[in-house]
């Protein structure tokens, strides 16, 4: 297969838990030819779609990777058998325009995740329409209405709705002082709706990462907050820990998984604390390497055999 990735710069790359370069190289050892370009390098002209795609090769010694990459060449990506959305958020008009462009390309070439529904779908978002799955929860910048939901819940957590990795995100309560300044503060600097969900005191035990392959739970894994932090990402300071699925998750996982199959988002990151579902992460989901690790398995080997079979 000829496979392209939009991703972000190699430079930028965490290494040694990049789930794009984990998958990169499982299909590069399956003889696949591995290209790669970045969002704004694609265009589109008569009703085709372009990059300028040039082609990667991966060199992996030990944890770390080297790579060559080849001259950049405009390319019609409808000559690519499979394109992978890899890019991380912010989910702006930047990554929306990408989506746009890509919905131009013939069905025979597989976009993973479907575009359209990548962009029907931020993670904080889209959770909402599983009301019976997530906690009590809020979207809106009144800050009328945000001190409201507050006053009922007590303590709350505050998150943008288009960040990655924990950014952006705070615990905020009733008790606080300069209550109104914090959140007049924070919604004059989004200038967006935030989401704001009753706090959860689970979160001291984890917040579990749960993989999806084409709408099924392939591997798990539970992040477990620093010391004096509400937030588990591992880019915050969280750990990983093993952490098999209990009666609960495979419940959510049923729930959503016919729906994550009938929209083409084919590599899911679902977020649980507790017993509510969080977050449906299909931008760039991660947890690849930290899930392998745990459970002595091999994720992206999983992947490409459902993606070989797709074609």
């Amino acid at each position: 297969m000829q496979i392209a990735i939009q991703m972000d710069p190699l430079e930028r790359l965490h290494q040694e838990s990049d789930s794009s370069l984990v998958l990169a190289n499982e299909a590069q050892n399956r003889g696949h030819k591995i290209f790669m370009y970045q969002p704004n390098q694609l265009s589109l002209k008569d009703h085709q779609v372009f990059a300028l795609l040039c082609s990667l090769k991966i060199i992996k010694k030990k944890n770390k990777y080297e790579f060559k990459l080849g001259p950049q060449k405009n390319t019609n990506l409808s000559k690519m058998n499979v394109i992978l959305m890899r890019q991380d958020p912010p989910f702006n008009l930047s990554y929306i325009t990408a989506t746009y462009l890509l919905e131009h390309l013939n069905p025979k070439t597989i976009i993973i995740n479907d575009p359209q529904s990548v962009r029907s779908a931020p993670e904080k978002l889209y959770v909402t329409f599983f009301k019976h799955l997530i906690p009590p929860t809020l979207i809106s910048q009144n800050v009328n209405q945000i001190k409201k939901f507050i006053k009922q819940y007590n303590e709350s957590i505050i998150k943008p709705l288009y960040e990655k990795g924990g950014k952006g995100i705070f615990k905020i309560s009733l008790k606080d002082k300069n209550l109104d300044k914090k959140l007049n503060t924070v919604v004059k600097k989004e200038k967006l709706p935030l989401i704001v969900q009753k706090f959860l005191p689970e979160i001291k035990y984890g917040d579990k990462r749960i993989i999806l392959f084409n709408g099924k739970p392939v591997g798990s894994m539970k992040r477990i907050p620093a010391v004096n932090e509400i937030r588990a990402n591992l880019s915050q300071g969280g750990s990983a820990h093993k952490s098999p699925l209990t009666k609960r998750d495979k419940y959510i996982c049923k729930e959503i998984g016919p729906w994550l199959k009938k929209t083409g988002l084919f590599f899911a990151g679902i977020d649980i604390i507790g017993n509510y579902l969080t977050e449906i992460n299909v931008t760039s989901p991660t947890g690849i390497v930290e899930i392998n690790q745990l459970e002595n398995t091999n994720l992206e080997k999983k992947f490409w055999n459902l993606v070989e079979k797709k074609i």
